[in-house]
């Protein structure tokens, strides 16, 4: 995962020479030293031991790129050296640690958010801008399919829940972006299906309760072969006066009801606008730029983790209906 962060620091635009790399940490120092060679950091102190590091170097900002089971500790620690963090998703492994989080900056007076880089991309932003048009109407539910066989190898493979702890969060949080609307309740159906290579939950299907009657459902697979959707799932979002269709990639159709009568009304198409602002569609890239403008403003940057917790209660919502089977009741 770091790599992917050092290269939008190193390379995109919207933050070369904005960011200076003073220090990289890992449980092997040797894998953060050769990281180190491979972006060029000569300088950059590498060692083992997070409180250590931070104590020597005493930087402004804490990159997390850790395994959800060890955020918790690692932001904590970046947040009593006083820095700012920007942690990967999942934000938490419970609700119990997000809200720790939240609290511990708000203490530090610190800022805290979670990279969720997949709603800063252009057909996300693009639906959001569509919906808040008006153009489709009131909407009534979001519909996704994400189904992909996915080979990753290593920790993935062991976890729990792992469809819907670390990878299904993107597609949540998209939902609850596009809609506007909070999370109120949830029904799940989590599953391992016949021939999967994962220990534990790679397939799931959830019914969310939206604020204003809204429904979201999705529908998901990490051990799908032999027909794969996008990374940002296949969308169907419907309203009152049309639906959107959008393959994940860059097909979109949209069409609204055009005339009064007939068993099946006429139709027409509509365009789908552009972002309402460029540099929020550049996935990492543009996560740690809103990072950064939120710091230098003050303002709370977009996935703050007193925003983002929302995103994880639907995680872990489905997580637990999916053990019971019940249907969950969603607050924060």
């Amino acid at each position: 995962m770091s790599k992917g962060w050092l290269s939008a620091i190193s390379d995109h635009p919207l933050l070369k020479g904005r960011v200076k790399i003073v220090g990289l940490v890992d449980l092997d120092p040797a894998t953060a030293a050769a990281r180190a060679d491979e972006f060029g950091l000569a300088d950059a102190v590498i060692g083992a031991d997070l409180d250590a590091v931070l104590s020597e170097i005493e930087p402004q900002l804490l990159f997390d790129v850790v395994v959800p089971s060890a955020r918790a500790g690692l932001v904590e620690t970046g947040l009593r050296h006083g820095c700012h963090v920007l942690t990967e998703k999942p934000m938490a492994t419970s609700l119990q640690e997000a809200k720790a989080m939240i609290a511990q900056a708000q203490a530090a007076g610190r800022v805290h958010a979670v990279v969720q880089n997949r709603r800063f991309i252009s057909g996300v932003r693009r639906i959001r801008h569509l919906i808040e048009s008006g153009a489709l109407g009131e909407i009534t539910s979001l519909n996704c399919d994400f189904f992909i066989g996915a080979h990753f190898g290593g920790f993935r493979e062991e976890m729990d829940n792992v469809l819907l702890l670390d990878m299904a969060i993107h597609t949540l949080d998209a939902a609850r972006f596009m809609a506007g609307r909070a999370p109120k309740a949830v029904y799940c159906l989590e599953t391992n299906p016949r021939g999967s290579w994962y220990r534990h939950g790679a397939a799931a299907n959830a019914i969310f309760e939206f604020e204003d009657d809204l429904v979201f459902n999705y529908r998901g697979s990490w051990c799908a072969e032999g027909a794969n959707t996008s990374w940002e799932s296949a969308w169907r979002i419907i309203g009152t006066k049309g639906t959107l269709l959008w393959d994940g990639h860059e097909r979109f159709e949209a069409h609204v009801v055009a005339g009064d009568t007939g068993f099946l009304r006429d139709l027409k198409d509509i365009e789908v606008p552009p972002p309402a602002d460029e540099d929020q569609t550049h996935g990492h890239a543009s996560v740690i730029a809103d990072f950064l403008a939120a710091i230098e403003t003050g303002r709370t940057p977009e996935t703050a983790g007193s925003d983002n917790i929302k995103s994880l209660a639907m995680v872990l919502a489905a997580i637990e209906s999916a053990r019971t089977r019940q249907r969950v009741s969603i607050a924060v």
